[in-house]
């Protein structure tokens, strides 16, 4: 019997996801793979993920370049099964990896029209309903595509020559163009689709494409209007201005929360000194006792769980709509990690109920899944107050932004001998600088200087946490 042909598409990864980036291909084509082997490494908002593939058989397309976004929904690779074999029963397919099962058309085609026999027809870049149309026209003109008439160009202007370009259009005269934020670029930047030659795989027009036919833009609008000053694109580039670095998966999340939370939150800090020799002097004691090793910052997160059960408001968040507080119940301490994709915030559930020993513990976990990449999307969300150790950079201060839509952060720099009135008289100590930061709508100075001076208290004097313990 001949084999057929499965199309999986980019499942829902969770969390809200609605798109992820091609890190890495892990399968070429005409390869053999097996049911559930992974194919594609792809980077999320959230973290990098390898993607298992439901059927088992010969690769026969892959979808994306590395670097490329792909829209959950959107096709991933097709196998070639044999009927019966090479794939998982139905029903034991996630209702995202069905939903590959059902003929549709891909998103930014339209709708398809019904064939003869009563199914739906894919309209897609490849086979014979696709249609490549050579046009000549300048590059910054748009062109016209007419699906019933030859395509006609506008009058070449004397400057600049016109660029001949080959431009894949499908049934219809729709642009081959799958992805709708590569259709938003092109209309923000005032880009005419069908003008633009498609470097994807039969023609696919990329972000690639749109992005240089803004730098031709700029580049010819000086010589077609040289009576009047040429006025760039919004977000193009001037020449001579340097590369441009796109914001994808991680940094691109953290941008969009961090610049919501500038935006939302009425954010204030204050800070204050602190000695910290008593408390290196208690983890060095708790570490000459065979078991797990105590790390500074299980020390900070003890106080901090603590200091947020007398100081309930600031494990809080104002809710969507401005209109309320709402308190949370339990402590999910989220800490700021440095890791291969950069800065992420990986969360510690429940800290209010954890030991020294095991909050030390978790947080080494996470750490190092952070480090490596490996921490899990689930394991980044759901923070109701954010510990920065930034000392660990080498400084001594910051005024961070709070972690939207949490209501205070503490940071806390280096840990350093300095001199300090000790007991009447100057001696070296190892001091280090708290700051706290929070969101003025939950609570007023007293409480975050209450808060905050009790963490100090606690770190001057470790004994006060056994009042709390």
């Amino acid at each position: 019997m001949m084999p057929v042909v499965r199309e999986f598409t980019l499942p829902d990864l969770g969390e809200g996801l609605t798109e992820a980036e091609v890190v890495r291909w892990l399968v070429e084509v005409g390869e053999v793979i097996a049911i559930d082997q992974p194919v594609v490494e792809v980077e999320t908002a959230k973290a990098v993920v390898e993607v298992p593939c439901p059927y088992g058989g010969v690769v026969t397309a892959l979808f994306g370049a590395v670097g490329e976004e792909v829209l959950v929904g959107a096709p991933l690779v097709t196998v070639a099964v044999s009927p019966g074999e090479g794939e998982r029963p139905l029903a034991a397919v996630p209702v995202v990896e069905r939903a590959a099962e059902v003929e549709r058309p891909l998103v930014g085609y339209g709708v398809a029209e019904p064939d003869r026999g009563g199914r739906r027809r894919r309209v897609g870049v490849g086979g014979a309903s696709a249609a490549v149309t050579r046009v000549s026209a300048p590059v910054a003109a748009p062109v016209v595509v007419a699906p019933a008439a030859p395509v006609a160009a506008p009058a070449p202007a004397p400057e600049p020559e016109p660029v001949t370009a080959v431009v894949p259009v499908v049934a219809g005269g729709v642009p081959a163009v799958i992805s709708p934020l590569v259709r938003r670029l092109a209309r923000e930047q005032g880009v005419e689709l069908a003008a633009v030659a498609g470097s994807g795989p039969d023609g696919l027009i990329m972000r690639a494409d749109v992005e240089r036919a803004v730098a031709a833009k700029v580049a010819v609008a000086p010589t077609v209007a040289p009576a009047a000053p040429a006025v760039a694109p919004a977000g193009a580039v001037p020449s001579g201005a340097g590369s441009v670095v796109p914001l994808r998966g991680l940094r691109k999340a953290v941008a969009e929360k961090l610049g919501r939370s500038h935006r939302e939150i009425p954010a204030a800090t204050c800070w204050v000194d602190a000695d910290a020799t008593e408390l290196m002097a208690l983890r060095r004691q708790l570490n000459a006792v065979p078991g797990p090793k105590v790390s500074v910052l299980a020390l900070l997160a003890r106080i901090c769980a603590v200091g947020l059960e007398r100081f309930p408001d600031l494990n809080s968040s104002v809710t969507p709509d401005g209109s309320g507080i709402l308190r949370h119940s339990a402590v999910h301490l989220g800490f700021a990690a440095q890791g291969e994709r950069g800065l992420v915030v990986p969360v510690v559930r429940d800290a209010q109920r954890l030991t020294t020993e095991q909050l030390g513990e978790e947080l080494a976990r996470l750490t190092e899944a952070a480090r490596t990449g490996a921490i899990a999307p689930a394991e980044l969300t759901g923070g109701t107050f954010t510990l920065n150790n930034y000392g660990v950079f080498g400084v001594d201060g910051s005024t961070p932004i709070l972690n939207h839509p949490e209501a205070a952060m503490l940071g806390v720099g280096r840990i350093v001998a300095k001199p300090w009135v000790h007991q009447g008289e100057l001696a070296v100590r190892e001091v280090t600088q708290l700051s706290f930061t929070f969101d003025h709508r939950v609570c007023d100075g007293g409480t975050a200087g209450g808060f905050l001076r009790f963490v100090a208290d606690c770190v001057e004097q470790p004994g006060v946490l056994l009042r709390r313990l």
